[in-house]
């Protein structure tokens, strides 16, 4: 594209003597050969980005239908909110005199999601989900060493996330995994025969990565506070039961957020996310360090807790996200944020029994936000739910999750969130129905797709044994 003389505007003549580099720079300092660099006007170099950007998958262009990872359009008014002055050009270190606002923002963000949650106290440091869920296990570390308990086990269920058992093994607790029963639901005879004194904490996601609300979450909180130990909710699942129920009240005793999941933050790339914590008053004391206070109308740090796990991360958290969230709480309000799971568990029952005739559903009865389809009719035609995720990109649809959980055999993990419409639904449900009807009609379509997308299939299994991390350019 480059044009030599091209620019994107005139540069003024210099009203200083123009010597050359090599009387300013020593001889090493200098390249050998000019810099590549492409020669555009304004418009070009426009285009040319604005180009790239569509070749982007977006929340804001398209439909995210991924499981377990709530993928919803971000209202612009948190983006607004978010670039105030006041809050987008904070500095950590100014005097907290100078930074009222922000703080008095995040003491209140803390009072809502204790409400939301049902619990008593929230730290908002943790930087991520999986930070969150690592942040709490310490505070369970903590709650039990204060007690002089030694205990070094962590139950989980076999349909948990991924980070759940990588979290509890980073901060040093053995992993327990229990089988799920024929409903999709923790198995009560797996959990009591795994109970003793030996357990610190039951990890728990609800509703469960099947899109199931574990009906016997009681009996399970109340098993584990039998033998002393405590409740541990990973709160990525949060969208399903906003303003329906509280997870204080079914038992848990520490749960994460995931602030950009549930609370309408842009999520993907890299982040940023946020992950705060909730927990019960027995946990507060353990909770991170510095914690925002308030003394009447003046907000401040304190720090001076000695049962604190201490500091988690720099500063306070990732400022953006949580302004993000206030916002969304703030514009919602109770009603609308019941509105919004009503929504999220309306259309993916809807999305299920669209698709129920052409794939199989492994485990039956109402959805909430999310459930898990499977694909072992098509593979018996050859086709895998890998093939029916790359051929979803020709129809213009960003795939779902495939292969997770992991008890479910050529899983398809659907999520459509309460943002999407009908008609939205409808175009979806109708691709993988033609797919469901090209797996038996031609599923060569569908083993080399996609066909139309800017990129074929990948040697996955090439690019993940030979890593090229470095580009060149070309000579």
């Amino acid at each position: 594209m480059s044009r030599p003389g091209r620019v994107g505007c005139p540069m003024p003549k210099p009203d200083v003597p123009d010597i050359p580099l090599d009387q300013l720079l020593p001889a090493d300092a200098l390249r050998a050969d000019a810099p590549r660099l492409p020669e555009l006007s304004e418009p070009e170099v426009v285009r040319h980005f604005t180009g790239l950007s569509r070749e982007c998958y977006s929340v804001d262009s398209n439909f995210y239908p991924l499981g377990s990872c709530t993928m919803k359009y971000n209202p612009k008014v948190n983006e607004w909110a978010s670039a105030l002055s006041g809050f987008a050009h904070v500095h950590p270190y100014q005097d907290t005199s100078t930074a009222q606002g922000l703080l008095c923002l995040m003491y209140e963000l803390e009072r809502y999601l204790a409400e939301i949650s049902g619990l008593d106290a929230v730290s908002l440091q943790p930087c991520a989900g999986a930070h969150g869920e690592l942040t709490g296990l310490m505070l369970v570390r903590a709650y039990h060493d204060a007690r002089g308990e030694k205990r070094d086990t962590i139950l989980i269920p076999d349909s948990a996330h991924g980070t759940n058992p990588a979290s509890s093994a980073l901060c040093g607790y053995k992993v327990v995994q229990l089988r799920s029963n024929e409903e999709g639901m923790v198995d009560l005879a797996a959990l009591d025969a795994n109970l003793g004194p030996h357990v610190a904490a039951f990890m728990i996601t609800n509703p469960n990565t099947l899109g199931l609300f574990e009906r016997n979450i009681v009996k399970i909180s109340e098993a584990v506070h039998r033998v002393g130990g405590l409740m541990y909710l990973d709160g990525a699942n949060m969208n399903a039961i906003l303003g329906i129920t509280r997870p204080g009240e079914f038992g848990i005793d520490v749960m994460h957020f995931n602030l950009h999941k549930t609370f309408s933050t842009p999520h993907g790339g890299g982040g940023p996310g946020a992950g705060p914590i909730a927990v019960r008053k027995s946990l507060e004391p353990f909770l991170p360090i510095p914690r925002i206070v308030k003394s009447g109308e003046t907000y401040g740090l304190g720090s001076a807790r000695p049962q604190t796990i201490g500091r988690v991360r720099s500063f306070l958290g990732n400022v953006g996200v949580l302004v993000r969230a206030y916002t969304y709480i703030r514009s919602l309000g109770p009603d609308g944020l019941k509105a919004v799971s009503v929504a999220a568990v309306l259309n993916a029952n809807y999305l299920r029994e669209k698709l129920r005739p052409y794939y199989d559903i492994p485990y039956d009865g109402r959805c909430m936000h999310e459930f898990v389809a499977s694909a072992v009719r098509q593979k018996e035609k050859g086709v895998r739910a890998l093939d029916i995720a790359k051929r979803l990109i020709d129809f213009g649809f960003h795939p779902p999750t495939i292969y997770f959980p992991l008890i479910v055999p050529e899983a398809l993990m659907i999520e459509p969130t309460e943002t999407e419409s009908r008609e939205t639904l409808d175009q979806f449900a109708d691709a993988l129905i033609a797919i469901a009807r090209e797996a038996d009609e031609n599923p060569a379509m569908l083993q080399d797709a996609p066909h139309h997308a800017y990129v074929a299939r990948l040697d996955e299994v090439k690019a993940a044994r030979e890593l090229k991390l470095r580009w060149k350019p070309p000579a």
